[in-house]
């Protein structure tokens, strides 16, 4: 089974504890059912006890038919505040932002924002949502206003739009323009990938340091009037439009 990293190992569970939530089969059949190998996990056949698997980006079969939570689906916008943890637990009690939310089904963030960002996140407990957002084949936008320690030259605009490398691979093309265009240290830069620190470390390729980094959008979505802290509901065709 191949890992996924989009994801962050607290959202992990037990292959075993799932089948059993989500079946009619009690825990004791399901490890029968595994050690028989009618289990597959991404078209993998599983025969070991004690796998881990993520329910949000996993796709999970028992005699070939699909295992799907039993939940019912929320899908979630905050405005994150700077200082909060985009994780579902913290090993250090630090505040997540599941902690912002007060609701009792459990979420998982799309992607992640980091303690210092700002801005739009999107949280559920959707799989087939949260991968159609991230990965990568479906190019979603995502646009953040960025501060930066100095203005931003013009031909290391360009050299950012056109893509630069990180980690030995380059970058997709992306959007960079001036929100205020007597400013060119706040700048606006729309990508379609999920890098780890992706906008900061792009900056910081040409000695920018970020002062400020905020997301304003992902895809059709903005924040609206949702002040930092607030949340709401995406509505039915708010999210079937990414679909579509």
């Amino acid at each position: 089974m191949e890992k996924n990293n989009n994801y962050p190992p607290e959202n992990l569970v037990r292959l075993n504890k799932f089948l059993a939530n989500n079946t009619n089969f009690a825990r004791r059949k399901i490890d029968e059912f595994i050690e028989q190998g009618r289990v597959t996990v991404n078209r993998k056949v599983i025969t070991g006890q004690g796998v881990q698997i993520n329910p949000l980006s996993d796709d999970v079969r028992l005699d070939g038919e699909k295992v799907k939570e039993k939940v019912k689906k929320i899908y979630i916008i905050l405005n994150k505040p700077a200082g909060i943890v985009t994780t579902t637990d913290d090993e250090k009690n630090r505040q997540t932002v599941i902690d912002l939310i007060n609701i009792k089904e459990k979420l998982y963030p799309v992607g992640r924002l980091d303690y210092d960002t700002t801005g739009l996140l999107l949280l559920t407990n959707d799989g087939e949502f949260a991968n159609k957002l991230m990965h990568p084949k479906y190019k979603v936008a995502k646009t953040y206003i960025v501060k930066l320690s100095k203005p931003l030259d013009e031909k290391h605009k360009l050299k950012l739009i056109s893509g630069i490398k990180i980690d030995g691979r380059k970058t997709a093309p992306c959007k960079i323009a001036f929100p205020n265009k007597n400013d060119t240290e706040t700048v606006s830069i729309t990508i379609t990938e999920g890098r780890n620190r992706q906008v900061r470390r792009m900056f910081e390729h040409y000695g920018y340091f970020v002062r400020k980094l905020h997301r304003s959008s992902y895809g059709h979505i903005t924040l609206g009037n949702l002040a930092p802290g607030q949340w709401g509901k995406l509505s039915i065709e708010e999210v079937n439009k990414f679909f579509k």
